[in-house]
Protein backbone atom coordinates (compact mmCIF):
# COMPACT_ATOMS: atom_id res chain seq x y z
CA UNK A 1 0.00 0.00 0.00
CA UNK A 2 1.15 3.30 -1.10
CA UNK A 3 1.99 5.87 2.02
CA UNK A 4 0.26 8.67 1.71
CA UNK A 5 2.05 12.10 0.81
CA UNK A 6 1.67 15.37 2.69
CA UNK A 7 1.88 18.50 1.58
CA UNK A 8 2.46 20.89 3.99
CA UNK A 9 2.09 24.60 3.11
CA UNK A 10 4.90 27.00 4.52
CA UNK A 11 3.84 30.94 4.92
CA UNK A 12 0.44 30.84 4.55
CA UNK A 13 -0.39 32.17 8.28
CA UNK A 14 2.54 34.91 7.15
CA UNK A 15 0.78 35.98 3.89
CA UNK A 16 -2.53 36.02 5.22
CA UNK A 17 -0.94 38.70 8.03
CA UNK A 18 0.62 40.61 5.17
CA UNK A 19 -2.35 40.44 3.31
CA UNK A 20 -4.29 41.76 6.47
CA UNK A 21 -1.77 44.95 6.61
CA UNK A 22 -2.07 45.39 3.22
CA UNK A 23 -5.78 46.10 3.44
CA UNK A 24 -5.88 48.20 6.77
CA UNK A 25 -2.75 50.62 5.03
CA UNK A 26 -5.26 50.78 1.85
CA UNK A 27 -7.94 51.98 4.22
CA UNK A 28 -5.72 54.30 6.23
CA UNK A 29 -4.50 55.81 2.89
CA UNK A 30 -8.19 56.10 1.31
CA UNK A 31 -9.42 57.77 4.69
CA UNK A 32 -5.91 60.55 4.37
CA UNK A 33 -6.94 61.19 0.91
CA UNK A 34 -10.48 61.74 1.56
CA UNK A 35 -9.79 64.00 4.53
CA UNK A 36 -7.64 65.58 2.76
CA UNK A 37 -9.90 66.72 0.01
CA UNK A 38 -12.22 67.28 2.36
CA UNK A 39 -9.43 70.34 4.45
CA UNK A 40 -8.57 71.48 0.69
CA UNK A 41 -11.86 72.53 0.06
CA UNK A 42 -12.80 74.18 3.58
CA UNK A 43 -9.66 75.94 2.87
CA UNK A 44 -10.55 76.83 -0.91
CA UNK A 45 -13.91 78.15 0.81
CA UNK A 46 -13.01 80.47 3.94
CA UNK A 47 -9.67 81.94 1.71
CA UNK A 48 -11.05 82.54 -1.64
CA UNK A 49 -15.10 81.70 -2.29
CA UNK A 50 -15.75 83.95 1.08
CA UNK A 51 -13.67 86.56 -0.40
CA UNK A 52 -15.37 86.47 -3.50
CA UNK A 53 -18.79 86.20 -2.08
CA UNK A 54 -17.91 89.89 0.21
CA UNK A 55 -16.19 91.58 -2.41
CA UNK A 56 -19.32 91.20 -4.17
CA UNK A 57 -21.94 91.86 -1.50
CA UNK A 58 -19.51 95.21 -0.53
CA UNK A 59 -19.49 96.58 -3.87
CA UNK A 60 -23.32 96.38 -4.32
CA UNK A 61 -23.19 98.14 -0.84
CA UNK A 62 -21.09 100.85 -2.18
CA UNK A 63 -23.49 101.34 -5.28
CA UNK A 64 -26.57 101.62 -3.32
CA UNK A 65 -25.17 103.96 -0.88
CA UNK A 66 -23.90 106.27 -3.81
CA UNK A 67 -27.03 105.94 -5.41
CA UNK A 68 -28.70 107.26 -2.52
CA UNK A 69 -29.56 104.53 -0.43
CA UNK A 70 -28.52 106.04 2.77
CA UNK A 71 -30.15 104.94 6.46
CA UNK A 72 -32.26 106.92 8.53
CA UNK A 73 -30.01 108.62 11.27
CA UNK A 74 -30.35 108.73 14.91
CA UNK A 75 -30.74 111.74 16.91
CA UNK A 76 -29.07 109.85 20.18
CA UNK A 77 -25.70 108.54 20.25
CA UNK A 78 -26.51 104.92 20.03
CA UNK A 79 -28.80 103.00 17.61
CA UNK A 80 -32.15 103.70 17.15
CA UNK A 81 -33.99 100.19 18.45
CA UNK A 82 -33.08 102.03 22.42
CA UNK A 83 -29.71 100.19 23.27
CA UNK A 84 -28.07 101.73 26.00
CA UNK A 85 -25.00 103.08 26.44
CA UNK A 86 -23.51 99.92 28.11
CA UNK A 87 -24.62 98.20 24.96
CA UNK A 88 -22.86 100.83 22.85
CA UNK A 89 -19.21 100.42 25.36
CA UNK A 90 -20.06 96.35 24.74
CA UNK A 91 -20.08 96.48 21.08
CA UNK A 92 -17.35 98.49 21.15
CA UNK A 93 -15.15 96.07 22.90
CA UNK A 94 -16.56 92.74 21.69
CA UNK A 95 -13.36 90.89 19.74
CA UNK A 96 -15.46 89.23 17.30
CA UNK A 97 -13.16 87.16 15.28
CA UNK A 98 -14.65 83.86 16.42
CA UNK A 99 -17.23 82.89 13.81
CA UNK A 100 -19.67 83.20 16.30
CA UNK A 101 -19.97 86.51 17.76
CA UNK A 102 -19.10 85.58 21.62
CA UNK A 103 -16.04 87.46 22.06
CA UNK A 104 -13.00 85.21 21.12
CA UNK A 105 -11.09 85.14 18.64
CA UNK A 106 -9.85 82.88 15.57
CA UNK A 107 -7.54 84.60 13.48
CA UNK A 108 -9.66 85.13 10.39
CA UNK A 109 -7.76 88.94 11.18
CA UNK A 110 -10.62 91.49 11.84
CA UNK A 111 -8.08 93.07 14.65
CA UNK A 112 -11.15 93.88 16.64
CA UNK A 113 -9.56 94.97 19.69
CA UNK A 114 -10.59 94.19 22.63
CA UNK A 115 -12.14 95.72 25.71
CA UNK A 116 -12.01 99.02 23.91
CA UNK A 117 -14.14 101.79 24.39
CA UNK A 118 -14.77 105.29 22.56
CA UNK A 119 -15.06 108.91 22.62
CA UNK A 120 -18.20 111.00 22.34
CA UNK A 121 -19.44 110.94 18.69
CA UNK A 122 -21.01 113.44 16.06
CA UNK A 123 -24.84 113.91 17.49
CA UNK A 124 -26.44 111.88 14.61
CA UNK A 125 -25.24 107.92 14.35
CA UNK A 126 -26.60 104.82 12.01
CA UNK A 127 -28.48 102.02 13.51
CA UNK A 128 -26.75 99.32 15.01
CA UNK A 129 -24.95 97.18 12.01
CA UNK A 130 -26.18 98.94 9.31
CA UNK A 131 -23.74 100.20 6.37
CA UNK A 132 -23.76 104.12 6.37
CA UNK A 133 -20.89 105.34 4.62
CA UNK A 134 -17.79 104.27 2.45
CA UNK A 135 -13.94 103.97 3.13
CA UNK A 136 -11.67 104.42 0.16
CA UNK A 137 -8.04 104.27 0.15
CA UNK A 138 -6.41 105.24 -3.00
CA UNK A 139 -3.21 103.37 -2.81
CA UNK A 140 -4.30 100.40 -1.86
CA UNK A 141 -7.63 100.62 -4.13
CA UNK A 142 -9.97 99.57 -1.26
CA UNK A 143 -13.69 100.90 -1.90
CA UNK A 144 -15.14 99.48 1.24
CA UNK A 145 -18.84 100.07 3.09
CA UNK A 146 -18.31 101.25 6.59
CA UNK A 147 -21.12 100.02 9.13
CA UNK A 148 -21.90 100.72 13.11
CA UNK A 149 -20.63 98.09 15.18
CA UNK A 150 -17.59 95.64 14.87
CA UNK A 151 -19.86 92.46 14.82
CA UNK A 152 -18.40 89.34 13.16
CA UNK A 153 -21.09 88.03 11.54
CA UNK A 154 -23.57 91.26 10.48
CA UNK A 155 -20.53 93.35 9.65
CA UNK A 156 -17.00 92.09 9.17
CA UNK A 157 -18.08 88.75 7.22
CA UNK A 158 -19.90 91.13 5.28
CA UNK A 159 -16.68 92.53 3.63
CA UNK A 160 -17.65 95.86 5.57
CA UNK A 161 -15.20 97.93 7.90
CA UNK A 162 -16.72 98.08 11.22
CA UNK A 163 -17.03 101.24 13.68
CA UNK A 164 -16.30 100.95 17.15
CA UNK A 165 -19.75 102.47 18.40
CA UNK A 166 -18.61 104.81 20.62
CA UNK A 167 -16.13 106.37 18.66
CA UNK A 168 -16.47 109.43 16.94
CA UNK A 169 -18.07 109.81 13.35
CA UNK A 170 -16.71 111.11 10.33
CA UNK A 171 -15.36 114.37 10.07
CA UNK A 172 -16.52 115.17 14.12
CA UNK A 173 -13.22 115.83 16.60
CA UNK A 174 -12.14 112.56 18.26
CA UNK A 175 -11.47 109.76 16.66
CA UNK A 176 -12.99 107.50 14.01
CA UNK A 177 -11.80 104.25 14.57
CA UNK A 178 -12.77 100.98 12.38
CA UNK A 179 -11.92 97.02 12.29
CA UNK A 180 -11.54 95.48 9.01
CA UNK A 181 -11.02 91.44 8.18
CA UNK A 182 -6.96 91.07 6.76
CA UNK A 183 -7.42 88.05 5.66
CA UNK A 184 -11.14 85.92 4.43
CA UNK A 185 -14.04 87.81 3.97
CA UNK A 186 -13.09 90.53 1.24
CA UNK A 187 -10.27 91.06 3.50
CA UNK A 188 -10.37 95.23 2.96
CA UNK A 189 -7.84 95.41 5.51
CA UNK A 190 -5.56 92.56 4.23
CA UNK A 191 -2.59 95.66 2.88
CA UNK A 192 -2.81 98.79 4.97
CA UNK A 193 0.55 97.86 6.45
CA UNK A 194 1.73 99.28 2.99
CA UNK A 195 0.17 102.38 3.74
CA UNK A 196 2.72 105.25 4.27
CA UNK A 197 2.78 108.74 5.82
CA UNK A 198 0.57 111.43 3.27
CA UNK A 199 -1.55 109.11 1.75
CA UNK A 200 -5.31 109.58 1.50
CA UNK A 201 -8.12 107.79 3.69
CA UNK A 202 -11.41 109.25 1.81
CA UNK A 203 -14.95 108.48 4.08
CA UNK A 204 -18.07 109.78 2.04
CA UNK A 205 -21.13 109.43 4.11
CA UNK A 206 -24.74 111.41 2.83
CA UNK A 207 -22.67 113.24 -0.19
CA UNK A 208 -20.49 114.55 2.21
CA UNK A 209 -16.41 113.85 1.80
CA UNK A 210 -13.95 113.54 4.79
CA UNK A 211 -10.32 113.30 4.01
CA UNK A 212 -7.64 111.74 6.50
CA UNK A 213 -3.88 112.13 6.05
CA UNK A 214 -2.08 109.33 7.41
CA UNK A 215 -0.07 110.06 10.03
CA UNK A 216 1.60 107.37 12.34
CA UNK A 217 1.22 103.52 12.16
CA UNK A 218 1.81 101.08 14.81
CA UNK A 219 2.90 97.52 13.31
CA UNK A 220 2.17 95.53 16.26
CA UNK A 221 0.60 95.92 19.80
CA UNK A 222 -1.95 93.40 21.75
CA UNK A 223 -5.63 92.88 21.39
CA UNK A 224 -6.24 94.68 25.16
CA UNK A 225 -3.92 97.93 23.37
CA UNK A 226 -7.75 100.18 23.84
CA UNK A 227 -5.64 103.61 24.09
CA UNK A 228 -5.28 103.23 19.71
CA UNK A 229 -9.22 103.73 19.33
CA UNK A 230 -9.14 106.46 22.18
CA UNK A 231 -10.49 109.76 21.25
CA UNK A 232 -6.57 110.89 21.30
CA UNK A 233 -5.59 107.72 20.03
CA UNK A 234 -2.02 106.64 21.93
CA UNK A 235 -0.75 102.92 22.51
CA UNK A 236 -0.91 101.89 25.85
CA UNK A 237 1.71 99.75 25.49
CA UNK A 238 4.22 101.49 23.65
CA UNK A 239 3.92 105.00 25.06
CA UNK A 240 6.11 106.67 22.29
CA UNK A 241 3.33 105.61 19.67
CA UNK A 242 0.28 107.69 18.94
CA UNK A 243 -0.96 111.53 19.84
CA UNK A 244 -0.91 113.36 22.28
CA UNK A 245 -3.38 116.41 20.89
CA UNK A 246 -7.08 116.63 20.64
CA UNK A 247 -8.24 116.37 17.06
CA UNK A 248 -9.78 114.61 14.51
CA UNK A 249 -8.52 111.35 13.73
CA UNK A 250 -9.06 107.80 11.97
CA UNK A 251 -8.14 104.83 13.33
CA UNK A 252 -7.66 101.17 10.85
CA UNK A 253 -7.07 98.39 13.20
CA UNK A 254 -6.98 94.71 11.76
CA UNK A 255 -4.72 91.76 12.64
CA UNK A 256 -1.20 90.92 12.30
CA UNK A 257 0.82 88.27 11.12
CA UNK A 258 -1.17 87.53 8.23
CA UNK A 259 -3.58 84.33 8.85
CA UNK A 260 -3.42 85.08 12.67
CA UNK A 261 -5.18 86.64 14.99
CA UNK A 262 -2.17 87.14 17.59
CA UNK A 263 -0.79 91.15 18.06
CA UNK A 264 -2.97 93.78 15.87
CA UNK A 265 -1.74 96.53 13.48
CA UNK A 266 -2.82 100.33 14.04
CA UNK A 267 -2.90 103.06 11.09
CA UNK A 268 -3.48 106.58 12.28
CA UNK A 269 -4.27 109.59 10.45
CA UNK A 270 -5.74 112.98 10.80
CA UNK A 271 -8.35 115.28 9.19
CA UNK A 272 -7.55 117.59 6.57
CA UNK A 273 -8.69 120.56 7.14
Amino acid sequence: MRDRVRVVVQGKDRWSRRAGLAGVLWATGELAVTVGVVVLLLVVHQVWWTNRQALTAAHEKVRELEGGGWPALSDTDGDTDGDTDADADADAGADTDSGSGSGSDSGSGSGVVSGASGGAGAAKVPPRESAYGVLRIPRLGVVVPVAQGVDKRSVLDKGYAGHYTGTAQPGAEGNFAVAGHRNTHGEPFRYINRLRAGDELIVDVRGKRYVYVVGRTLAETTERDTGVIAPVPHSTVRPDAGYSEPGAYITLTTCTPEYTSKYRLVVWGTLKR
